[in-house]
């Protein structure tokens, strides 16, 4: 109301001022940020609005200089503002805002600093993945999404994803089309998982929802809109994809519902866009959500996440003709709500699905939509570049067909806080689009993380990134970065660093897991790069912990790096306790069990006092969204259930090294583990993860005296722990297993998605125990789908002590949510039998 009348009353007094009112406004809205990040008031810096006089109104650019102790900054947007404030900080050595905290310092003195200039070589930059609002934001309150939003505006991002609320406005529209609020809250899954839903990949985990969640989520997602518009933010919101409960058949007994079938375990319900249904729905979704939260110009809407597309085959006009009526449907439904709106849409299929999504499949999606009306995101380059070593997106699709596009990466899946990404490809990877001759209309820079508050470090190089078109030096850069977030560069930190862009930051892992995150018994190797410049590289940030040790920075991540060094040691450690068990050397087996306990014990003490890395931090936000004690128990079980067994099925793909994850979860998993290897009794894992999944609350637990010496001595004590205590050989190994005498097992092992490609053989060999073992049912499977099965049995006797099977996949095999062998081997004697499965890859 009060921004209302200060407009009206410029108006009045002076007429044609209503503009510079609301400029104004907006350059205060970017002086709040400046405020909340430093916790300083009145702070001398000056904010101007202005176009970029040189390359037109839409052109990202700040420049900023100080004279008579006075900063004076000028940019095209509150988000350029805010961006050009923290250049100044971090250029002047002054700090940084990051997820595990603040150390940002406006200088009590300020110095006259000559002009500098920074022109984006994009007009926006971009922020968010559909699944982040599953893996990190699904419960947060808004004092959590005030510092994201800040966050956002330091770091230059203009175009966010803005999601909350959907199902709330999604509701009202049903509801209006008759169906019950009973009907409409069973459909919906539970917050964690309401991504998936909303991409029509799943149904029917952890629900209902209720008037209590849609009535806090609209107060929530008012506030979000309201805070990114005032920057001058371009909020993506949702849009309408097509995706019901099957009840509607109810109200419409003709309605054509097709069932949607996502890794093999799950579905939901589709209704085509040539139903006049979906026009409907999807316009007056619009309508309605532009009712409650005003006009918007950017709608996400997929239809296609990770699922076959019921079309006829490559080639036939039918194919083509279709798909050009969808995607003209699609656009319909959105431009008939708001005939301004661009219709927005994920690209993580142009390179997962290529064999699907060919260069006329697209082009014949997009065929009908005005080029001005479609923003693509090309989600994924890191994986297009080195994991799936394609061509990539905009060269393959010869830029896009002349629509605008976002380049993006995803440097995280599933909120893992294992350390991965090649630095300078972050820092430079943009470098060859902007230079290539197919780049087409690229409009943006982004970055598409599936979870944040992880790898911090990427998150900060890439925003740095998408403001620079020279090639960035990543030495020199490391170095600023640790002056600015441990206020000195020792030759400790240095090394560090160095070290690790040998390691993990010089690689790329789809999915960055120890061994130990898995399910017991069903993975041998990790696929996080630990190497010996991994271990010396965090050895030499722990040296420096005396010098460093007052900076709160420094602590946070000597607590997470010591954490991940640990994990890697505990990894260690899985592999020589297994191969103990096989020699039959049971006492240094149960020795190292020990080893290995004390270890997890110390990850989790140490993550105990850590920012972020804590699930009791994640179970909170969770319990403040509860408003009746069922919620709180279904909020606390959802929330459980994302980061650790998601379904099941899905296990473990989150993968958090965590506080209270670690004492609770992963710890107490292995424990059961070990003593089924002793006694031969297979431990019923699934129905264990089930009931600690609806369990409530967390083991008390134990902070660390000092962070610093727990650091130090855990390092020491895991001195003796190298790659020395597994025999060479065992490489390609899986995992181990064991059968009790007269007993049928059906087991299963995860394979590294990169291992498809040139997997060639799988072996299962027996190691002990002298009984005839009959293998059979032997089967492979990759999100969710067989790519091979058979059923003939092999038999394990006497001197025959290995069965090989041959291995023959198509060229265009992915695996991304997970890679599972199946095998069922029956024990038909009186002894235990065990032994170890392994992949062989040409």
């Amino acid at each position: 109301m009060k921004k209302i009348l200060l407009i009206a009353i410029c108006s009045l007094l002076f007429p044609g001022s209503q503009h510079l009112c609301a400029q104004k406004q907006r350059a205060e809205a970017a002086y709040k940020v400046i405020e909340r990040v430093s916790g300083q008031s009145g702070l001398p810096v000056k904010f101007s609005l202005k176009p970029n006089k040189e390359k037109g109104e839409g052109s990202t650019y700040f420049q900023y200089k100080a004279a008579e102790g006075r900063l004076m900054i000028e940019g095209n947007s509150p988000v350029a503002l805010c961006r050009g404030f923290y250049d100044f900080i971090k250029s002047n050595r002054s700090g940084i805002y990051s997820w595990s905290g603040s150390n940002v310092r406006f200088p009590e003195k300020l110095e006259d600093i000559p002009l500098k200039r920074v022109v984006s070589p994009f007009e926006n930059h971009f922020m968010c993945n559909v699944v982040v609002y599953g893996y990190s934001m699904p419960y947060w309150d808004w004092d959590r999404w005030e510092k994201e939003i800040d966050w956002m505006a330091l770091h230059g991002i203009n175009m966010p994803l803005a999601l909350v609320g959907y199902e709330a406005i999604l509701a009202r529209v049903w509801k209006k089309m008759g169906l019950t609020d009973d009907e409409i809250n069973h459909y919906f899954v539970g917050p964690a998982h309401l991504p998936w839903m909303r991409m029509g990949n799943i149904s029917g985990i952890d629900g209902p929802l209720n008037e209590d969640w849609h009535r806090r989520q609209i107060d929530l997602q008012h506030k979000i809109l309201k805070r990114m518009k005032e920057l001058g933010m371009k909020p993506i919101c949702p849009g309408f994809p097509g995706f019901i409960p099957e009840v509607f058949k109810r109200i419409y007994p003709d309605l054509e519902v097709i069932q949607t079938h996502w890794g093999g375990a799950f579905c939901n319900w589709m209704i085509s866009p040539q139903e006049e249904l979906f026009t409907r729905i999807g316009t007056e979704f619009i309508h309605e959500w532009e009712k409650e939260f005003g006009e918007n110009e950017h709608y996400l809407v997929d239809s296609f996440n990770e699922m076959d597309i019921p079309f006829p085959a490559k080639g036939s006009k039918e194919r083509y003709d279709l798909l050009a009526s969808y995607g003209d449907k699609v656009y319909q439904s959105i431009r008939k709500g708001n005939p301004k709106a661009t219709w927005v849409m994920q690209g993580w299929m142009f390179g997962y699905q290529r064999d699907i999504w060919d260069y006329e499949t697209l082009g014949a999606l997009l065929s009908e939509v005005p080029d001005d009306k479609m923003l693509l995101l090309d989600l994924a380059v890191d994986y297009n570049k080195h994991f799936w070593k394609s061509e990539v997106n905009w060269e393959f699709y010869k830029g896009f067909y002349n629509k605008p596009w976002v380049y993006s990466v995803i440097p995280n899946m599933g909120g893992k806080t294992g350390m991965t990404g090649v630095l300078d490809f972050y820092a430079n990877g943009h470098l060859e689009a902007l230079s290539s001759p197919d780049k087409g209309r690229l409009i943006a820079h982004g970055m598409a993380p599936e979870g944040i508050e992880n790898n911090e470090v990427i998150y900060e190089l890439l925003s740095d990134a998408g403001w620079s078109d020279k090639k960035i030096d990543i030495h020199e850069w490391l170095k600023e970065y640790s002056y600015n977030r441990y206020g000195s560069y020792p030759t400790a930190v240095r090394k560090c660093w160095d070290l690790l862009l040998e390691s993990v930051y010089g690689t790329f892992t789809d999915h960055p897991r120890y061994n130990w995150q898995f399910r017991p018994g069903t993975v041998r190797n990790g696929s996080i790069c630990l190497n010996e410049s991994f271990f010396k590289a965090i050895e030499s940030f722990v040296d420096v912990s005396g010098q460093l040790k007052d900076n709160p920075l420094y602590l946070a991540d000597l607590s997470e790096f010591t954490a991940l060094y640990l994990g890697g040691k505990a990894e260690l450690l899985v592999k020589a306790i297994d191969w103990q068990y096989e020699i039959g050397d049971t006492v240094r087996a149960v020795k190292f069990e020990k080893d290995f306990e004390y270890l997890l014990t110390g990850i989790d003490a140490l993550l105990s006092v850590h920012p972020t890395l804590r699930l009791e931090r994640w179970i909170d936000f969770a319990h403040k969204q509860a408003v009746t004690p069922e919620q709180h128990k279904q909020y606390e079980r959802n929330a459980k259930r994302i980061v650790t067994i998601w379904g099941p099925p899905v296990d473990d793909y989150s993968a958090r090294v965590w506080s209270g994850l670690i004492r609770d979860y992963y710890l107490p998993r292995w424990k059961h583990y070990f003593e089924s290897r002793k006694t031969g009794v297979r431990f019923n894992f699934a129905e264990w993860e089930k009931n600690w999944v609806e369990s409530e609350g967390c083991s008390p637990l134990a902070l660390p005296a000092d962070i610093v010496n727990t650091a130090r001595s855990l390092v020491d004590y895991a001195a003796f722990i190298t790659p020395d205590l597994i025999p060479d050989g065992k490489k390609g190994q899986l995992g181990s297993w064991t059968v009790g005498s007269e007993k049928t097992e059906v087991l299963s092992f995860q394979l590294p998605a990169d291992k498809l490609e040139k997997l060639s053989s799988v072996q299962i060999e027996r190691k002990r125990g002298g009984s005839p073992v009959v293998c059979s049912r032997f089967k492979l499977v990759a999100d969710g789908k067989v790519l091979i099965e058979g059923a003939s049995a092999e038999i394990l006797q006497g001197d025959k002590l290995r069965i090989v099977y041959p291995v023959t996949l198509s060229d265009d095999i992915r695996g991304n949510n997970g890679v599972e062998l199946q095998v069922q081997i029956e024990n038909t004697g009186s002894e235990t039998a065990s032994g170890q499965v392994s992949v062989i890859a040409e």
